[in-house]
């Protein structure tokens, strides 16, 4: 080790921790069969990094070094607790400990597919499975999780605590299941891996460290369960419409950094050999017979790249999927998507008629794109003061500051 300022041991920690919470978390909540207990050790293990690295140096192995003092604070929290069930895991942990330090360089086993299918157990309420693999797999907190799923942060927190509680008390094991068993767990797991990837989605500059990687994370687990599960038509969906989404990343922004949005994409920017790959997976889930939620949003993606082509999207096509794809989930911000479909085959008129059906839903009164696309759709039938104000909310609402801007462009637009 060599001595370094805060500032470089801070962000080699923060590294550590976006490439391998999951991991850490995993490997210790399988042996110690307690997730909480592991979150709240490897907790403490990178308080003590943040306290140790500035004056000692960065370890060689940081990935080896948060284990055992994670493992460590995991067995003073067993003594402390003073149950045989803990004195057991002590022991155990205590074993680990010691093998551990006769060979320190070993490869710590990656065991986060193993979590994510433990956390969608049917004795898991099924609404949090999902929230529950983002935290224990991501490490996102409450906050951040809700977020994704439209839900108060303290209702999401306290039914996280409860989930955790109920894999330690009904000692569901944190290992992958039998085959048989996988695809009953299948809709939970694609469903966080779609909410990881949607994440970094979010966040196009790479600026924010809680989301940086995150999209490339949520491909990663995407392949892993397809390789897993090359029969499961949904698991190829996904990974089918991340890899559409993906293609388009360097589009996104133009070279000043300014929000652009999809119809208004360069498509030679787009990655053909994505879309290629991508194409490729939605034709072989879809000759499986089986249609589902993913391959719906894949196909609907198919149908914008239609672009590349013929210069115009296939909005027939987006409108009848989004209608399927609203059927399927009852999903608001499915019904929000269709609206513009229907904009564009029928009318701004037409759409906004589509969105006022959605005015009264609560979820909505502090969703950002429900009030850009009334915003346009408004502008576009020339109601120009509502217009402006739903464009005022959206701003509001809006924290990307590229896609703020683009916000505030189109408001102008309408003074002009």
């Amino acid at each position: 080790m060599s001595a370094r300022d805060d500032g470089v041991s801070h962000a080699a920690a923060e590294a550590v921790a976006r490439r391998s919470y999951g991991k850490l978390v995993a490997y210790l909540a399988q042996r110690t069969r307690d997730v909480a207990a592991a979150e709240d050790a490897l907790s403490d293990a990178f308080a003590a990094a943040l306290a140790d690295w500035p004056a000692s140096g960065i370890p060689r192995q940081p990935e080896a070094w948060l284990l055992a003092v994670a493992r460590r604070k995991a067995v003073d929290a067993a003594r402390r607790r003073h149950t045989s069930d803990a004195a057991a895991a002590e022991i155990r942990l205590m074993t680990e400990e010691i093998e551990s330090n006769r060979a320190s360089t070993s490869e710590i086993p990656d065991e986060r597919l193993a979590l994510m299918f433990a956390c969608a157990h049917p004795a898991i309420d099924a609404g949090i499975r999902a929230p529950l693999i983002l935290q224990t797999v991501l490490g996102f907190d409450a906050a951040t999780v809700a977020s994704a799923f439209l839900v108060a942060p303290a209702t999401m927190g306290q039914r996280l605590v409860r989930a955790k509680q109920k894999i330690a008390l009904a000692g569901i094991p944190l290992r992958l299941p039998e085959r048989a068993d996988l695809p009953v767990r299948l809709g939970a797991v694609l469903e966080a891996i779609y909410a990881t990837f949607t994440e970094g989605w979010s966040d196009p500059a790479g600026t924010e460290a809680r989301r940086r990687n995150l999209a490339e994370e949520g491909i990663w687990l995407g392949r892993l369960v397809a390789s897993l599960l090359p029969e499961e038509p949904e698991a190829l969906g996904l990974l089918a419409l991340m890899l559409y989404a993906d293609a388009r990343r360097a589009a996104r922004r133009d070279a000043q950094g300014d929000y652009v949005p999809l119809a208004q994409q360069d498509t030679a920017l787009w990655q053909a050999d994505l879309i290629a790959e991508a194409e490729a997976l939605l034709r072989t889930a879809g000759a499986k017979g089986i249609l589902g939620r993913y391959q719906l949003e894949a196909a609907i993606q198919s149908a914008h790249v239609v672009r590349r082509l013929t210069g115009r999207a296939d909005w027939d096509a987006i409108e009848l999927l989004y209608g399927a794809l609203a059927s399927l989930t009852g999903s608001p911000v499915v019904a929000i998507n269709r609206a513009v479909a229907i904009a564009e085959t029928r009318g701004p008129a037409a759409g906004l008629v589509a969105l006022d059906v959605l005015k009264d839903d609560p979820q909505l009164t502090s969703y950002q794109p429900y009030w850009a696309a009334r915003a346009g759709l408004l502008a576009r039938t020339g109601a120009l003061a509502e217009a402006e104000q739903a464009y005022e909310l959206a701003i509001g609402l809006e924290s990307d500051p590229a896609v703020r801007r683009y916000l505030q462009q189109q408001r102008e637009r309408l003074e002009a």
